[in-house]
């Protein structure tokens, strides 16, 4: 069945979801904000709001019909306008800084950047792995652009070439780039070269592959480990291997309607899952490792739109052209309600006349509404509708960008934190804590940082002592306590409820039985999010002590330098790559001579 991710990249969406508190920040309030990006039909203009306070709008001018996508956790927007061969960029003035157990927030207004990219048809946008790579059709090349720049209001772009110019796409696996290739065969008139595979390549554009088959390769998205894109045989999934990607063709079964086949996917950022359509009136449930691959939904009607819930992995929304609005429970393949939304839209005519788009924001879904002049707020709990903006024109394609967490403000340059008997200070460098820094500033630490007698959370929060916690969360943020107790259930879960740490001595406890080793630091990791911001992991590997005891340890406490921890998460087993891998598990500890309601105070106390 569908597995919940632990990747890199997947820590810095995790703030579409539960709300993460600072619980060592203490003069900061915890802020949720979306803002919509709305693109006319007919227009060359770009709309942005803000979703509660609509009337924050601003207005960019754009060459032509633009069809938008939220990149880098939504601290940039790129504006495609594939009939005018322009792209145009916008700062959206929402970063999110995700960390292991909480996320901060930094809010401006949205900018439109200076610099923009021309060239013959772009379309395909992808964004994975901090690159944001745009495909023009007609030109025969990718250009590539570093996401963090983006983020900051800066355009840095390399080109990718291809064999031949197509309607295609280019996307980074591990250290190489896969790209979908065209036939050679002779095309006349303007009939398109047919698209016949997918092939791996150097960054100079040279193959480092076979052509893997994918006839008609269109769409593809990002889930887990996996790349997917829709091809007339299947899908094909691609993950990266230790010899370069490895290339597997899901075929379509023989219980799924016959000529049909997938060319949408949207791959989940919780789960390792893939939502695809299917014929005018159908969807594919995609598991790209377990069987049944593929499973069908058939919808009333035929499907104007969809989208994944990013803050409940478990569920996606169709618009058909009826004017209704469907929730789909992805784990069992369904449809588990329904409700009229808006007048029909039929799906006859051209691929591009003004239909409803839409989009997740938090808890809600926005759907624009071009014959209306609306973008509609619906509930993606009960799809009643919640409320609704006017936007003057015909509203079209529509991105989101933002999220919950703590908002620093402007005196969060330096603050100091006062950790009980770890009676200590900590002065914090904005940019350092951030994840904002140079590699000359990371310094090696050792043991001593974290010496001490440690608790786990973890009983804490199964026995309802960190229900004030979930509560004060819930008043603050966007999901329910229920919801943040089951998030954190993941997060903090462990059967080590107490860790000492003396000289370089670590014992762990478990059921109240100590397994002890003696450990050396390994160095550090510096991890890079999807965001661009990084963390810092300490290292240490076991030189002697019980055999059973953990090989490697992991420390992250925020802190690139030496300096006594106040709480911690740990991670540990014994291969270092992959403990680098886990970011949705995060035991967490706290000194041993707390009581519950001193670390209840502790982490509300923000």
């Amino acid at each position: 069945m569908f597995r919940y991710l632990a990747s890199a990249s997947a820590m810095a969406l995790m703030t579409n979801g539960p709300v993460f508190a600072q619980e060592h920040d203490h003069d900061h309030e915890d802020v949720t904000l979306y803002r919509v990006f709305v693109g006319d039909h007919a227009d060359a203009k770009v709309t942005a709001f803000d979703l509660t306070e609509p009337d924050r709008r601003w207005t960019f001018d754009t060459t032509g019909q633009s069809k938008l996508y939220a990149v880098d956790n939504g601290s940039a927007v790129v504006a495609v306008q594939s009939n005018d061969d322009a792209v145009h960029f916008f700062t959206s003035g929402i970063s999110l800084h995700a960390h292991g157990d909480h996320a901060d927030i930094e809010v401006t207004e949205p900018a439109a950047i200076d610099q923009s990219l021309t060239g013959p048809r772009p379309f395909h946008v992808i964004d994975h792995d901090g690159k944001v790579v745009i495909n023009f059709d007609r030109g025969g090349y990718a250009e590539i652009i570093d996401g963090h720049e983006l983020s900051h209001g800066e355009l840095e772009s390399t080109q990718l070439k291809q064999a031949r110019a197509h309607h295609g796409y280019a996307a980074p696996i591990g250290d190489l780039w896969v790209t979908s290739v065209a036939s050679d065969a002779p095309v006349e008139g303007d009939a398109a070269p047919s698209r016949v595979g997918l092939q791996a390549i150097n960054a100079d554009g040279a193959p480092a592959g076979d052509v893997a088959t994918c006839t008609g390769i269109h769409g593809e998205a990002f889930s887990g480990a996996f790349l997917a894109t829709g091809c007339d045989e299947g899908v094909l999934t691609v993950s990266d291997g230790s010899d370069g990607p490895i290339m597997k063709m899901l075929e379509y079964p023989d219980d799924l309607p016959t000529g049909e086949s997938t060319g949408t996917l949207l791959g989940s950022k919780s789960m390792q899952v893939f939502l695809g359509n299917y014929g005018a009136k159908g969807l594919v449930v995609i598991d790209p490792v377990d069987e049944p691959h593929f499973r069908y939904v058939e919808l009333p009607f035929r499907r104007v739109d969809f989208v994944l819930d990013a803050a409940n992995a478990r569920f996606g929304y169709v618009l058909t052209e009826d004017g209704s609005l469907h929730q789909l429970d992805l784990l069992n393949a369904e449809v588990t309600k329904s409700a009229k939304i808006t007048e029909p839209y039929s799906m006859d005519g051209d691929w591009n006349d003004p239909r409803p788009r839409l989009a997740m924001a938090g808890d809600e879904i926005v759907m624009s509404d071009p014959n209306a002049g609306l973008v509609r707020r619906i509930s993606s709990e009960s799809l009643e509708e919640v409320g609704t903006v006017e936007v003057e024109g015909q509203p079209y394609n529509i991105a989101v960008a933002g999220g919950s967490g703590v908002d620093h403000g402007a005196e969060a340059d330096e603050h100091e934190h006062e950790a009980h008997d770890h009676a200590h200070s900590h002065d914090h460098d904005s940019k350092i804590y951030q994840g904002y820094f140079d590699d000359a500033q990371i310094a090696e630490r050792q043991l001593s940082d974290w010496a001490g007698d440690w608790q786990s959370v973890y009983p804490l929060l199964q026995d309802g002592v960190l229900d004030p916690v979930m509560e004060h969360k819930a008043e603050n943020g966007d999901q329910s306590a229920e919801e943040y107790r089951a998030y954190y259930e993941i997060g903090y879960k462990t059967d080590i409820d107490r860790i000492t740490i003396e000289g370089d001595a670590v014992t762990f406890y478990q059921a109240g039985k100590p397994l002890a080793a003696q450990y050396a630091s390994d160095g550090f990791e510096v991890l890079t999010y999807a965001k661009g911001n990084r963390g810092v992991r300490f290292i240490f590997e076991k030189t002697g002590g019980d055999e059973a005891a953990p090989r490697f340890i992991q420390f992250s406490d925020h802190a690139i330098a030496p300096q006594d921890a106040g709480h911690y998460h740990l991670y540990w087993g014994d291969d270092r790559a992959a403990l680098l891998e886990e970011v949705t598990n995060w035991p967490t500890y706290y000194p041993s001579s707390l009581d519950g309601a001193q670390i209840v105070k502790e982490m509300i106390a923000h």
